[in-house]
């Protein structure tokens, strides 16, 4: 009985890690069993060819005999599976498994038990489809562990069978709690994608409860919200941690603005800009006074984005920069700008300035060379202030 007993600790499954005890398995003659012992230590050992061929011929031999002989030939069976495994072939080891707890008089916990190892190996092989039948079929009727919950999760998910997925993903949480890394980018991704975009939210602030002075945690957390479509939350989640003082420096201050511009506050963003700018945190070039003056057009501050476009004009000297500052003055009703800025965009070659410029209040019958000269006379009186 005693080594009947260790012969079923080798043979459970422990080569994929889900060892369990043998139940209700008949008697074995004493060679059947040194044979089997022998060919688990061969496969602990490496010899994973040596085993199968070994192994699949005693199996062959045994087909067709007593109980004890289908017993045997089930572990033969596996013991065949967990070299193929160890080779690295899955397909291989899942249709000897299949074939294994197939056979008349297993029992049946056993038989779930393999039929459990054998949808790991479906998985691993790419059998996409019916591995999710096994393990679905095998979680009709046990509990299961996380780890099997986050393998359905992920099978459903490529599936795109996303609220299905979604009912795992919740499973693995309540019986795990908030996962890390790769999985919870996951988890979040199934959640959102099933319609459950709020408590994907909720499963990126409860990380951060745990995620301590670690940057890359926030930034991870505030890119999944961004990902997710809600860049308000994503900003607020990059302001905590600036605040906090998890994040700093030039390359998180660059994103703080973004994600302010993309989150709903762009005052806060050209706020936060202008005064990196004159403080010389951030460097006074032509990208950030495009930045600036995007941040403050869309914050519908009007002096502040006409004089921010205005020096974008300025130091760019594009025809296409003087442009849109002429269309926004026109919008706004700063008229005067309006045809300092268009006439210029005429000079540098941009052509749609023409009719811009004969929308203008007052330029009906002027024709569109005097009132370029015109308006480029007046220049010097004509500008709005041009600090940012």
């Amino acid at each position: 009985m005693r080594r009947r007993t260790r012969l079923a600790g080798l043979l459970a499954g422990a080569w994929l890690g889900l060892a369990g005890p043998l139940q209700a398995a008949p008697s074995l003659p004493g060679g059947i069993i040194r044979d089997l012992e022998a060919l688990e230590r061969q496969l602990q050992a490496g010899q994973g060819e040596a085993v199968r061929d070994r192994a699949l011929a005693q199996a062959g031999r045994l087909a067709g005999g007593n109980a004890a002989d289908r017993w045997a030939r089930a572990l033969y069976l596996q013991l065949a599976a967990g070299a193929e495994a160890r080779r690295g072939d899955p397909a291989a080891a899942a249709e000897h498994l299949a074939e294994a707890r197939h056979i008349e008089g297993i029992d049946r916990d056993q038989a779930d038990r393999w039929q459990r190892q054998e949808a790991g190996l479906r998985g691993r092989a790419g059998q996409a489809e019916r591995a999710r039948a096994l393990l679905g079929d095998w979680l009709s009727r046990h509990r299961g562990e996380p780890e099997d919950h986050w393998r359905m999760a992920q099978w459903l998910a490529e599936a795109t069978d996303w609220e299905a997925a979604a009912h795992w993903v919740e499973r693995a949480l309540a019986a795990g709690g908030d996962p890390q890394g790769a999985r919870a980018r996951f988890a979040a991704g199934v959640l959102q994608r099933a319609g459950q975009t709020a408590e994907a939210l909720g499963l990126i602030e409860r990380r951060l409860e745990g995620a301590g002075d670690d940057p890359a945690a926030w930034r991870r957390a505030a890119g999944l919200a961004q990902r997710l479509g809600d860049p308000g939350r994503a900003a607020a989640i990059w302001e905590a941690g600036w605040h906090r003082g998890v994040l700093g420096g030039a390359e998180d201050l660059e994103q703080r603005i973004r994600l302010h511009l993309a989150g709903g506050t762009p005052a806060r963003a050209a706020e936060l800009l202008a005064e990196a700018l004159e403080e010389g945190r951030l460097a006074d070039d032509l990208a950030n006074r495009r930045l600036l003056a995007r941040a403050w057009q869309a914050a519908r501050d009007r002096d502040r984005a006409l004089a921010a476009w205005e020096v974008v004009a300025e130091r760019g000297g594009q025809g296409e920069d003087w442009l849109r500052l002429g269309r926004l003055a026109h919008g706004w009703g700063e008229w005067r700008l309006a045809e300092r800025a268009l006439s210029r965009a005429l000079t540098l070659g941009e052509r749609a300035a023409e009719a811009w410029l004969a929308s203008l209040p007052g330029q009906e019958g002027r024709g569109v060379a005097g009132e370029a000269g015109a308006a480029e006379g007046n220049q010097s009186s004509s500008s709005v202030h041009t600090g940012a």
